[in-house]
């Protein structure tokens, strides 16, 4: 998969951008504050529909206008695609594939990619809530009924909490949560399986990653964590809806639903130790980036292809050996990579696309 063509208008601080950028590594320099991150986000943003940095859309558009576009054409499969999404300040935002209109939820999984930057070097050490949105946001590109299910579970979820809150103040019947539970229960299930699935692989995955990163003598695992008391092995639908209905008094106390995938939590394990209390910032840094080597090649093993990599400011983050196993990853695989930082000399050694950008102004760096 890589993009050919990449549009902007009024996005951020662009207020007219096009690059053609290079099949492999394209790396964007400059000082602080001068759009390169923004590239990075508006390729996101044409993958997942929202943006990593902000909740608004109103914010990606750039202040005197009324609406920002961004113009992906991209290539997957050896069959050319072309994504367009439109944001405006007074209506919806409008996307189109091929020139067709799609909804929202139908826009993961056609342009994959895989963003490192450096708030992700707090999936470890930050709230369970960080680890389940990368889980999420992986299983949302590659399974088509994964990202749905999720949407139904959060809107079921939220109609049970108000239902919660209403039997507090005694303005509904408990009986009325019968058939909230069971819904919640059926898609709740989906979900684990899923998660539960995917942490499998990946444990395979960053944990081989991890060996050629730091050595053999470290060792790492991953452990998915349920919000409930159910087991994995069990019919986890009809032991949800169990515990759900045993639960209901400390819910409405609560006004909030207190198990289930919302809940839920990611171990790492590094040498059989919590990575989260026990690693050094050193070692917690060498499992982000096996985590994320891994992420590439999970989405390769389920789509047949790598995803595009975004790397938005990560390179400064990680240390000379880090840095290395990176490059030399990308390089061996051929991933269309797109990467920012303030400093072009730690590239140097490493066939790259260079650009150079200035106040919302890009142009290709010659040097």
């Amino acid at each position: 998969m890589n993009i050919y063509t990449l549009k902007l208008r009024d996005y951020r601080n662009y207020k007219i951008l096009q690059i053609k950028p290079s099949e492999r590594l394209n790396v964007f320099t400059g000082a602080n504050a001068q759009g390169k991150t923004n590239i990075i986000e508006a390729i996101y943003y044409a993958s997942l529909g929202t943006s990593y940095r902000c909740r608004r859309d109103y914010d990606l558009i750039f202040w005197q206008a009324d609406a920002a576009k961004i113009e992906v054409k991209y290539r997957r499969l050896n069959i050319d695609n072309k994504l367009d999404i439109t944001l405006s300040k007074t209506s919806r935002k409008k996307i189109l594939l091929n020139e067709a209109p799609i909804l929202q939820k139908n826009l993961p999984g056609n342009l994959l990619c895989v963003l490192f930057a450096p708030e992700d070097l707090m999936i470890i050490k930050g709230a369970p809530t960080l680890r389940r949105r990368f889980l999420d946001i992986e299983l949302s590109q590659t399974d088509k009924y994964y990202y749905s299910a999720l949407v139904s579970f959060n809107r079921i979820l939220q109609q049970r909490n108000n239902l919660l809150k209403a039997l507090k103040k005694k303005l509904e019947r408990v009986q009325s949560l019968e058939v909230w539970d069971e819904q919640l229960s059926k898609v709740a299930a989906f979900i684990w399986q899923r998660r539960i699935s995917a942490i499998k692989e990946m444990d395979i995955l960053a944990s081989s990653f991890l060996h050629n990163i730091s050595g053999p003598e470290e060792t790492l695992h991953l452990n998915y964590k349920l919000g409930t008391s159910c087991s994995k092995q069990k019919n986890l639908a009809k032991d949800y809806c169990r515990e759900l209905k045993e639960r209901r008094e400390a819910d409405i106390w609560r006004g909030s639903t207190g198990a289930g995938p919302h809940h839920d939590d990611i171990e790492f394990y590094l040498n059989g130790t919590d990575a989260k209390t026990f690693g050094s910032q050193g070692q917690q840094r060498s499992v982000i980036l096996a985590l994320k080597l891994a992420e590439l090649e999970y989405i390769k093993k389920m789509e047949g292809h790598y995803p595009l990599l975004l790397l938005d400011d990560v390179m400064s983050e990680l240390d000379g050996n880090r840095r290395t196993q990176m490059l030399n990853f990308l390089s061996e695989h051929k991933i269309q990579s797109f990467v920012t930082a303030t400093d072009r000399e730690m590239f140097d050694e490493v066939a790259a696309k260079f650009y150079c950008v200035r106040q919302g102004s890009v142009e290709v760096d010659e040097r």
